[in-house]
């Protein structure tokens, strides 16, 4: 496993690329939906509606605005929803062109996050689907421990 610190290449995207996805996709660029996305691609993990919620400035929208833009953004294949089994979900930025494809490492004392790269469930993905005539088989794999600081 070759895990790394927290980059996406989506991250590296400019905000009128982001902006552009949008509106290629017959989206109006709304305020909140800008905003949301310049937070996505400045945070270096996944992050919650309420962390969104209060990365924004002050007023500029409310939670259910930010839920609403959540689900049209993964809808449209623009963000990833992730779960660290803690029951609520997380979001991060998808690059234009990749599915997002990847697996975390979390510390469970302080949620610290590490992008895993590396996906050696693909293997057992396909002889399941094979072994069982499953076709569109899909995985979902999180590790969590403690990090080096939290020992």
């Amino acid at each position: 496993m070759k895990p790394h610190a927290h980059l996406h290449s989506s991250r590296r995207e400019k905000l009128a690329a982001l902006t552009g996805r949008l509106r290629r996709q017959s989206r109006k660029v709304t305020g909140p939906r800008k905003a949301i996305l310049d937070i996505l691609r400045r945070h270096p993990h996944p992050l919650t509606n309420r962390e969104i919620l209060a990365a924004m400035p002050s007023g500029q929208c409310d939670l259910a605005t930010v839920y609403r833009a959540m689900h049209l953004l993964e809808e449209l294949g623009m963000v990833k929803q992730f779960h660290f089994g803690d029951g609520t979900a997380r979001f991060e930025l998808v690059a234009e062109g990749r599915q997002g494809h990847h697996h975390h490492l979390v510390c469970t004392r302080c949620a610290r996050v590490v992008e895993i790269e590396e996906c050696f469930a693909e293997a057992v993905e396909k002889r399941l689907a094979a072994n069982n005539r499953f076709k569109a088989v899909t995985h979902k794999l999180e590790f969590f421990g403690l990090c080096p600081k939290c020992q």
